[in-house]
């Protein structure tokens, strides 16, 4: 069974569920996936928290559109997990949806802030410094000024849990 999508590109806020749910829609379809964030660590040598110390987000941003453009470039078949704010820079978005299928997972920003809450924020530089009142504070106030850029996304899945076999229609015939 052919797909409609050779390139599919998970976006949506931290805590959405990209990688994890990015992981197993390429397992089901026998994709690659690549977590952006991991692909630019490891492009670079430096972990994300490393390369925003060193050249603060601007610098990062640049890597981040650099390896979207490498994943591409690099792979056929690949499901795509974007950083939360890699729709929001440059022309990021309309990249993305030249390239690929894009599907916004929707997630409420309370749910997106229990989810963090139960990782290390020390490992996300937006977040590093937030005590829970300041995490959902930043939540609330990111998501509404990157809900445009998410909202031109081909697809958006809204809500708390997703079916994988829901997301897996989006890109089958």
């Amino acid at each position: 069974m052919a797909l409609k999508a050779q390139h599919i590109f998970l976006i949506g806020m931290m805590g959405a569920g990209k990688t994890t749910l990015g992981r197993q829609l390429a397992g089901r379809l026998d994709y690659t996936f690549v977590d952006l964030d991991e692909y630019i660590e490891q492009r670079e040598g430096s972990s994300i928290a490393q390369l925003f110390e060193t050249g603060g987000q601007e610098l990062f941003r640049q890597k981040e559109r650099q390896a979207l453009e490498a994943v591409v470039r690099e792979f056929e078949l690949v499901v795509v997990a974007t950083g939360g704010g890699t729709p929001c820079f440059f022309d990021n978005m309309d990249f993305i949806n030249q390239h690929g299928t894009s599907i916004f997972l929707d997630v409420p920003a309370e749910e997106l802030a229990q989810r963090l809450l139960l990782t290390d924020l020390s490992q996300r530089p937006l977040l590093a410094q937030k005590n829970e009142a300041g995490l959902k504070d930043f939540i609330v106030k990111t998501l509404a000024e990157r809900i445009a850029y998410y909202q031109r996304a081909r697809y958006t899945l809204s809500g708390k849990r997703y079916n994988i076999e829901r997301l897996e229609s989006l890109v089958k015939p």
